[in-house]
């Protein structure tokens, strides 16, 4: 039997394991329903982890440029950006794959006939970390950008406020009030 078709054997048993570990990266309160909501509608974050996770596993199985896993792998990261994950622990998850793929492997004398298939099926597995790394960069920039253009957006709403309101006072001002008014006085003095 070569890796992949052990791989796919074991596949729902690994998946299951893959995405209890993901789950412990949350907080419990979180864990707790991500784990038990299986309706995607109730649940869209779980219901995106999990089929993502299970679209990555299948392109690695495929072998291959791993271009379809890209969909995936940009789907998950997205999820882990906009959460409060440092960058080496939002990407972490691709990794947990390689210890729980290991775990399952049977250790008995003889049967270590896959390990020769395992390197190189853990070099796609870090290639898609590195991968996951330039997605989840991506995905932070994007926000920030966002956010600084809601900064801007909400500023100039302010100023525009401001501005409509002092035009607003300007005009229902009695004509002898600009003599009292400092700035209006410093305008006075630099024209004369």
């Amino acid at each position: 039997m070569v890796l992949k078709d052990f791989l796919l054997r074991k596949k729902s048993t690994i998946l299951k394991k893959w995405f209890d570990r993901v789950l412990e990266t949350y907080p419990p309160e979180t864990q707790g329903f991500l784990g038990r909501q299986k309706e995607p509608f109730a649940n869209p974050v779980g219901s995106t982890i999990l089929e993502g996770m299970e679209g990555l596993y299948d392109e690695l199985l495929k072998g291959g440029e791993l271009v379809k896993a890209s969909f995936f792998l940009d789907t998950l990261t997205q999820v882990r950006a906009v959460q409060d994950f440092s960058p080496s622990a939002a990407i972490a998850f691709i990794l947990f794959l390689k210890k729980i793929i290991r775990d399952e492997l049977p250790t008995g004398p003889g049967e270590n006939h896959f390990f020769d298939d395992l390197g190189e099926f853990e070099c796609k597995i870090d290639q898609l970390a590195l991968r996951a790394f330039d997605s989840y960069m991506a995905c932070r920039e994007k926000l920030y950008e966002i956010r600084i253009h809601e900064i801007k957006n909400r500023s100039a709403r302010v100023l525009e406020k401001l501005s409509s309101a002092h035009e607003k006072r300007q005009q229902e001002r009695d004509p002898g009030e600009d003599e009292r008014d400092p700035m209006d006085q410093m305008e006075r003095r630099k024209i004369t």
